[in-house]
C-alpha cells in the first residue's frame, strides 16, 4: 500500500503574486489603449454627421431643382411624399447627428444664397470645442474642418 506524502505535492494554479503583475500589465496597456479608442470613436462621430449633412444638403438642392429654386422652410419638407411616393430623403424622420440631436437648419434669406446645415456637436447647443465644436455644410464643402 502507497502513502502520499503532503509535503511533496505542489499545487497547480498561480501565486497571488503573479496574478497581481498580470493585473497590473493588463491595466497599463488599457490606459494606452483607452486613450486612442476614444479619440476615435469621435473621429467617427463627426465623419458620420458630415455624410448626413452631405446627404441632407444634396436633398435640398433636389427639393429646390423640382421647386423652381425654392428651398423647403423646414427639413421635414424633404421626407414628405409626393403623389408619386417620392421623397427627397429616405426614412420616416429626417436624420440626427450621432449624438442624437437634430441638426440645426437656416433656409436662404438676409444675403445667404444657398440654405445651411448644421451640426451642434455633441452638446447640441451652438459654439464650442472639441466634441463640442460646430460645423456646417459651408465648412465641409471649403475643406475648413
Amino acid at each position: 500500500m502507497k502513502t502520499h506524502n503532503r509535503k511533496h505535492e505542489r499545487r497547480a494554479g498561480f501565486s497571488l503574486a503573479e496574478l497581481m503583475v498580470v493585473i497590473v500589465i493588463i491595466g497599463l496597456l488599457a490606459t494606452l489603449v483607452m486613450k486612442d479608442v476614444v479619440k476615435n470613436l469621435f473621429t467617427a462621430s463627426e465623419t458620420t454627421a458630415k455624410a448626413n449633412i452631405t446627404t441632407i444638403s444634396q436633398a435640398l438642392e433636389q427639393y429646390a431643382i423640382e421647386n423652381q429654386g425654392r428651398y423647403p422652410e423646414t427639413l421635414q419638407l424633404l421626407i414628405e411624399k409626393d403623389e408619386n411616393g417620392f421623397s427627397f430623403l429616405q426614412g420616416d424622420k429626417v436624420p440626427t447627428d450621432p449624438w442624437g440631436n437634430e441638426f440645426g437648419y437656416e433656409p436662404p434669406g438676409s444675403g445667404q444664397t444657398k440654405p445651411r446645415v448644421i451640426c451642434y456637436g455633441a452638446d447640441g447647443v451652438p459654439g464650442g470645442e472639441g466634441q463640442d465644436k460646430d460645423f456646417d455644410n459651408f465648412m465641409i464643402l471649403n475643406k475648413e474642418i
